[in-house]
């Protein structure tokens, strides 16, 4: 018994040594300095989990490192996955700090970091320690930098010279221009990054000379020596919201482009005496700017300047602001940039309005953009056939005294006219109402006649250089908007040129503007002067001239509407207001009406009388494609017309009204059928086939009301005046059959 006991143990002894063995892998290293066979340990959060066992040269191919046999405990066998990684920790000391402290007493070690993946016992080393993975409690994010400096990971991230986070790692981004850093925020310090928050490059040493002194400044010893990040968020964007981790933040070269350095490219056709460093960008006499870099065009036709603006004009640099190039400039009309006379040419900023769309690229002005319609004046639109002497700056005179200049002109939008901003000086605002008249006063003006000869000019400044006069005839007029559009006429008499003066209330001003004509039967009697909002801004109030027929017109009953052009596949018209834009046509009203100056535009020319006929009511669930105008027919000739519809009284039917003419009264009965003809009717069977079905391309394009109606007793009797008859939506098969004798009165 004695040795089947003892074999028993031996095989116990055997199985749990076999059973508790640790699993061998193989993990490739650059070099095998530093580790020891059955002494270099494999540790995992302070935790002995292996041991190195052996110790070989790569045999793969070339030479490429060397290859460590390590047992690893049973119980690390779900970490030995494909993107397990495992490292050699050894010491690091540097100014930045002091890593793998504890191998100086324990020596090197083998640090692992479990992945996922396909399980596998082959690994390669990393040359060093991985970067803090992104699921660490704390806020990660991501800077974008020109250069990296002297960066590195570990590089320390410093808030008001307290260390809080630190550069996990820093790659080549994709455009190949810029450098993505990874930087990790202490949990603790993550609300301390805000949206607006701005971040710089505080390594080594920022010297700023000047004749006031030399100021140094530095975060510390150790950003010094070894790199190191800080930021902070401006005094005026405290309240900002946190910092979103998704969207990189931009990291400046130094602490003063990230307090005072919002980067913006403007592209400048003209760049003559601009220098990089130098040139300032002015707003309202303030520097809020400074020009960093000129970059010339190849082909020296233009140039990107790259400029630094003041972080309080962050909410300025939206679309809209306008850069423009300020330089001495003498002409007839003035002289302008006076100032840059003395500091040389600058770049000018006026910002857009607020709130609108942030960017950052910018295209500059040719020349001053006209002045802000929120300055204080009078801001008007004058619009003329032509642009004739007149230029930006050009004076606008009242009685020979200069009130006011030309900021602006440009092309209407419809390309036949020319428009001119005008500014009116505060002082003299009061002198325009909506009785001012403006002209051309540029050049000379001659009439003669067998007493001789007149020359008029209003100065020799208008001579020269261009203007525009005006006259207010009647003082005590309303003031009107302050943006208000006048027309330009080409001289005094026409522009002073007496008429009836009346106002006309439209919803729109589409195509309207000062000298739109206004006609009767193709004869101009009149103009629109001026254009301009209601005080509710809910409608546009034309004030106009008549010149022609004074009385007949401005009398109670007479009726405005605009005419358009009118395109479509059954019916065009107005052709002619595709070239000479739309008008006003009118109809006068009875001469013996009273008079009336104030009048509402129709929406739409008038219907014609409706005439003698039968008029009958049709009643339908729904109105569909049914419209006023649209034919009724009978067989596929019209026969008379839609005139209006309405709501039923209990507001859960239509009744529309239709008119037959008189020559086709006979044809409606009381047992008449009418139906809709609009669109198309489709029948399908397998025993009949397929049965399409239209009226004509009339009602399938607009729509139709059509009838039939019976033959014999079913007929009935000749329909009344007022008769409703019900709307059928299509039309029974035996009613397009229907074809009763019915004699028709002869066309006259």
């Amino acid at each position: 018994m004695l040795p089947l006991i003892a074999l028993a143990i031996a095989l116990w002894l055997a199985w749990e040594a076999y059973d508790e063995r640790g699993i061998p892998i193989k993990v490739l290293f650059d070099s095998g300095e530093g580790i020891e066979v059955g002494k270099t340990q494999v540790v995992y959060k302070g935790m002995a989990i292996g041991v190195v066992k052996g110790l070989t040269l790569d045999d793969e191919g070339p030479l490429r490192g060397v290859v460590a046999t390590l047992e690893m405990d049973k119980s690390a066998t779900n970490y030995l996955r494909e993107n397990t990684r495992f490292w050699l920790v050894k010491p690091n000391i540097s100014l930045a700090g002091i890593t793998g402290l504890e191998t100086l007493v324990s020596g090197k070690y083998i640090a692992v970091s479990p992945g996922s993946g396909e399980p596998t016992r082959h690994f390669t080393a990393l040359a060093q320690e991985p970067p803090l993975p992104d699921s660490s409690p704390g806020l990660h994010l991501t800077l974008r930098a020109e250069r990296l400096g002297s960066l590195k990971r570990g590089s320390p991230v410093f808030y008001r010279q307290i260390q809080v986070g630190q550069v996990k790692d820093y790659l080549l981004a994709e455009d190949q221009r810029t450098i993505e850093l990874k930087v990790f925020i202490r949990p603790e310090y993550a609300d301390m990054v805000r949206r607006h928050t701005r971040f710089w490059n505080a390594s080594g040493i920022t010297v700023d000379a000047s004749l006031s002194g030399v100021k140094v400044r530095t975060e510390s010893l150790a950003s010094v020596i070894s790199g190191g990040i800080a930021f902070s968020t401006p005094a005026h964007r405290k309240d900002s919201p946190a910092a979103d981790p998704s969207i990189p933040f931009r990291l400046f070269d130094d602490f003063a482009a990230a307090q005072a350095g919002i980067r913006i490219t403007v592209r400048l056709e003209d760049f003559e005496g601009l220098q990089a460093g130098r040139t300032p960008v002015m707003y309202k006499g303030l520097q809020v700017g400074t020009l960093q870099t000129l970059n010339i065009d190849p082909d020296l036709t233009g140039a990107t300047a790259e400029l630094t603006m003041d972080p309080l004009m962050e909410d300025s640099l939206v679309a809209g602001t306008d850069f423009w190039v300020v330089k001495p400039s003498v002409s007839l009309a003035g002289i302008n940039g006076l100032e840059a006379l003395l500091k040389g040419n600058y770049i000018a900023v006026r910002p857009g309005e607020a709130g609108g769309e942030p960017i950052r690229k910018f295209t500059a002005r040719t020349k001053a953009p006209p002045l802000d319609v929120r300055a204080p004046g009078r801001h008007l639109v004058l619009t003329s056939d032509s642009l004739g002497s007149l230029d930006v700056g050009s004076p606008v005179l009242y009685r020979q005294v200069r009130v006011g200049s030309v900021q602006s002109y440009q092309l209407a939008e419809d390309g036949q006219r020319v428009e001119f901003g005008v500014h009116i000086e505060p002082a003299y605002a009061g002198l325009v109402n909506s009785s001012s008249r403006f002209w051309n006063a540029s050049g000379i003006s001659m009439s003669g006649g067998l007493s001789g000869i007149e020359v008029r000019s209003e100065s020799l400044q208008t001579l020269l250089a261009g203007g525009i006069a005006f006259e207010t005839p009647d003082p005590r007029a309303p003031q009107g908007q302050r943006l208000q559009r006048f027309a330009l006429h080409k001289d005094r008499e026409v522009a002073l040129r007496r008429g009836e003066r009346i106002t006309i209330v439209t919803s729109r001003g589409d195509g309207l503007g000062p000298g739109t004509p206004i006609r009767y039967r193709g004869i101009q009697l009149g103009q629109i002067d001026s254009v301009a909002l209601s005080e509710d801004l809910q409608q546009v109030v034309l004030e106009a001239s008549i010149f022609q027929a004074e009385t007949s017109v401005a009398r109670e009953g007479t009726r405005f509407w605009v005419v358009r052009p009118a395109l479509g596949l059954m019916r065009t018209a107005n052709l002619e207001t595709l070239v000479t834009g739309p008008y006003l046509e009118l109809e006068p009203g009875r001469s013996s009406a009273k008079r009336q100056s104030r009048f509402v535009a129709l929406a739409q020319a008038p219907e014609p009388p409706l005439g003698e006929g039968l008029r009958l009511t049709l009643s339908a669930p729904r109105l569909g494609s049914i419209k006023q105008g649209n034919p009724v027919t009978y067989r596929e000739i019209a026969v008379g017309r839609v005139v209006g519809y309405e709501l039923g009284p209990s507001s859960d039917r239509v009744l529309i009204s239709v008119l037959i003419d008189p020559r086709y009264v006979p044809l409606v009965h009381t047992g008449s059928r009418f139906w809709e003809t609009s669109g198309i009717g489709v029948n399908f069977g397998l025993l009949k086939g397929l049965e399409v079905r239209t009226e004509s391309l009339a009602t399938l394009m607009e729509g139709g009301i059509a009838f039939a109606t019976p033959e014999g007793a079913a007929m009935g009797n000749r329909a009344v005046p007022g008769q409703t008859f019900a709307l059928f939506k299509e039309p029974q098969p035996e009613w397009l059959q229907w074809a009763p004798r019915i004699a028709l009165p002869k066309a006259e």
